[in-house]
Formats: C-alpha cells, structure tokens, sequence
C-alpha cells in the first residue's frame, strides 16, 4: 500500500474513492456534481462597520485601513497586543497562523481550542491530524505551499463558536493576512469560517459543492476537522469538495 492509499484509508475514502489510473468509472456511474461559480457577494455590512452595539457595550474595531501598509512583523505585534474584544483576556495567547507565508493554498478554519490556545498554532490535537491527511490527500503539506489560520485569535470559553462581535473584531487581522499571502485558492473549514469570509449568514449545506469568490480568490467550502471526527460519514463528502478546490486551484495557476 503506498502513503496515498493509506492515507485515503485514514479518511474512510478507500477503497470508494479510487484513483481514475487504477480504475475508470463504470457506465452507470452518476455524474459529478456540478461545479457552479458564484459571484462575489457583498460584504455584509456588519462587517464593514467600525463600531458595532452589543447590548449595552460598544465595540470599537480596528478599522483595516490602519493595517495597511503593515507586514508581517508588524501584524503579528499588533495581533499579539489586540484587546479589542472580551477573548483577550481569556486565552493564555493569541494564535496568529501557520505556515508558507507566500503559500498559492490558504485553510481558514474557526477559532483555537484548548491544544492551540496552549502550543500558540492552529490545527494541532487529532483535528490537525486530520487536516494533514485532507492536505496529504490532494498532495500538499503543513508549512509547503500551505498557510493555515482561523477567524478569530483568541480561544473562545469552552471551546463555543465565535460570537458575531468577536468575530468583527478580528476580521481585519484576517483579512489583512490574505492580503500578504495573496493566495491563489481559499478552503473556508466550517460554517462560522464560511460565513465570515463569505459575509453572509447560509448553511454549510448551501454552501458546499460550488465555487465562491473572496475579493477575486476562488473559495471552497468544506467541513471542519473538528466535526469530521464526531461524523465521520461526512468525510466522503469533504474529498468532494476537496477535489473542487484541485480543480480550481488548476484553474488559476
């Protein structure tokens, strides 16, 4: 067995997903589904806003125009120093990102859980595990080519989602670290991801198996690791729209 095989295996891929040099597809094989490119939405005004109201507090976000010009030392100090929302001052550090900081291949997931809030690096425990074996799979690797981060910086109490005002506050971070890279190709990991690059509120369900755009960078949708491990079933479904992402990554390269 070689290491892609094994690897598939790991994703409960094999022997269902099978390479099309070692067996063509039957005749009444369904057709694959169909890739439907999107135009980009636009951005949600929450989104644009400088304060937003959170009940009885008001919330002053970095505006992105005072990160421009930033570079990387620069971003990661800032990001390092931010108190702009209540995370802050939970989490033992904030997680800035991973990886090859000129990657064509960027993975956006949700926000540090207890190992990343602990080590200072996104994806790490068993559901970074799984992420290298998705990116194993369509032949890339952590830190070649590849530059992971999250929505937000700071671990969230308990691991919850990111609520609307903190994710607001940390999008500029984000959003100013796209803008360094320059990638070629956006894998959102999860709805909150999903939504917040995308500025939109919709269901994961609605927005797999088609191709979105960020500000002009091809964006997939896919499942989190994180919940690939508690519905393992649904992993067939994340080497769909992990073939999508090969695919338009061939598109623009």
């Amino acid at each position: 067995m070689d290491r892609r095989e094994a690897v598939l295996r790991e994703l409960n891929l094999y022997p269902i997903w099978v390479r099309r040099d070692r067996l063509a597809p039957k005749a009444d094989d369904p057709p694959p589904a169909e890739v439907i490119a999107e135009p980009a939405p636009p951005v949600a005004d929450k989104l644009r806003s400088p304060e937003v109201s959170t009940g009885t507090d008001t919330l002053t976000v970095v505006p992105n125009s005072m990160l421009d010009g930033l570079g990387w030392p620069e971003l990661k100090q800032r990001v390092h120093d931010c108190t702009a929302c209540k995370l802050r001052a939970g989490c033992t550090q904030t997680v800035f990102g991973v990886g090859d900081e000129n990657a064509d291949w960027l993975f956006v997931g949700e926000g540090p859980g207890a190992e990343e809030d602990a080590l200072g690096e996104p994806f790490v425990g068993q559901a970074g595990k799984l992420l290298d074996n998705m990116l194993m799979a369509i032949k890339l690797k952590r830190g070649k080519n590849v530059y992971i981060a999250n929505i937000v910086k700071c671990r969230p109490p308990g691991n919850r989602a990111p609520e609307a005002d903190e994710i607001l506050a940390c999008m500029p971070y984000l959003r100013r670290q796209i803008e360094l890279i320059q990638p070629k190709l956006i894998v959102a990991l999860g709805k909150v991801a999903s939504n917040a690059l995308l500025g939109k509120e919709a269901t994961l369900a609605s927005l797999r198996g088609k191709l979105h755009d960020y500000c002009g960078i091809p964006l997939v949708v896919t499942y989190h690791p994180a919940y690939l491990l508690r519905s393992p079933s649904e992993k067939a479904k994340t080497w769909h729209d992990l073939c999508i992402a090969v695919k338009a990554f061939k598109g623009v390269s």
